[in-house]
């Protein structure tokens, strides 16, 4: 198996990006196709005497789609971006899937470009797991679809339900719908009109979701448009953050809070594995005939680590292809997109 890395994807460059790849190369035997400035990739390599002993193969190209640049016009002015030579490979079938930490809208226009959307599927969609009180849980859509219909959102309901049963083991997973109130006739009118369709969609509707209650698991998979997901996804991120400046503030204040601190440390390190995003590494883009992961532009090591291990596994789970049969079946026959 061959994953196609976008090498120039992430805020600081190549370093932790291939840094990552090259350990999931070494602990999984998995083949790695870096794509970007073929002398910068060679750089980081020489850091690794281990790597010439690695299935690494480079596909040269000077261009990248920069974080602030417009995605859409972007990829016109650059035909030969690492992100979109990266997708074409795996479309081609010179690797089995995608990674990549770079200009998430770019990453799921190229894929989107390469791969074509699943049959059935209007619009992909950005999973992301995130951690709750019980077990982990999906949230979705998390910025693939800013705009969304209602029908979008039963398409990501049934889509994260299976993405559940993948990564998460559920065997029914307990679906929700993001709105301001628990109540059937809270929301706008998207979520109204959603919260009907998901009614009779094939997927363990509980309901609407309030914001407090993301974390709470009491459901498996959590859906709502783009904008909404996004915008909760990085309000978390900068929570966590908060808590940890100010538990460390607090614990490093006085002798006796520190003595408590090398108390719990055990229980400290606990709490940050359950919350750090980079345990999961990245987030799948649902809906497409190709896998593609999306990782933070901050991505360490660490991430890039773990999210060519969750395309890997994703690969020999046969994700993909659960994912065409559980839309197919919720599809009713003839229905066009």
């Amino acid at each position: 198996m061959r994953i196609a890395i976008d090498a120039m994807g992430g805020d600081e460059g190549p370093r932790s990006i291939i840094d990552g790849a090259l350990v999931a190369a070494r602990h999984l035997q998995v083949g790695l196709l870096l794509v970007g400035a073929s002398d910068e990739i060679e750089r980081e390599l020489a850091r690794h005497p281990r790597a010439p002993a690695l299935d690494v193969k480079i596909l040269d190209t000077p261009d990248f789609i920069a974080m602030g640049e417009n995605a859409a016009e972007a990829l016109r002015r650059k035909p030969r971006a690492s992100i979109r030579l990266a997708a074409e490979a795996v479309r081609d079938g010179d690797a089995a899937a995608l990674f990549s930490a770079g200009h998430t809208g770019a990453s799921v226009m190229a894929a989107l470009g390469a791969f074509g959307r699943l049959p059935g599927v209007d619009r992909p969609a950005l999973a992301t797991i995130i951690p709750t009180l019980r077990n982990p849980a999906v949230l979705l859509d998390c910025g693939a679809t800013v705009e969304c219909r209602p029908q979008h959102l039963v398409h990501f309901a049934v889509m994260g339900a299976a993405y559940a049963r993948v990564a998460l083991g559920c065997t029914a997973p307990r679906v929700g719908l993001l709105s301001v109130g628990s109540e059937e006739g809270k929301g706008n009118d998207l979520t109204r009109e959603a919260h009907q369709l998901l009614k009779g969609a094939p997927v363990e509707f509980v309901g609407n979701v309030e914001g407090r209650d993301v974390y709470s698991g009491n459901v498996d998979v959590i859906v709502c448009d783009g904008f909404t997901g996004n915008v909760t996804l990085k309000i978390s991120e900068g929570l966590v953050d908060t808590v940890e400046q100010l538990l460390h503030d607090e614990l490093s204040a006085t002798f006796g809070t520190r003595v408590g601190y090398l108390l719990s440390r055990q229980a400290f390190r606990r709490f940050r594995k359950r919350v750090d995003a980079s345990e999961y590494g990245g987030a799948p883009i649902l809906g497409m005939k190709g896998l593609c992961v999306v990782g933070h532009g901050r991505s360490s090591a660490k991430a890039v680590r773990n999210a060519v291990a969750m395309a890997a596994r994703f690969v020999s789970q046969g994700l993909v292809g659960q994912l065409a049969r559980d839309v197919a079946a919720a599809t009713p026959e003839g229905q066009s997109r």
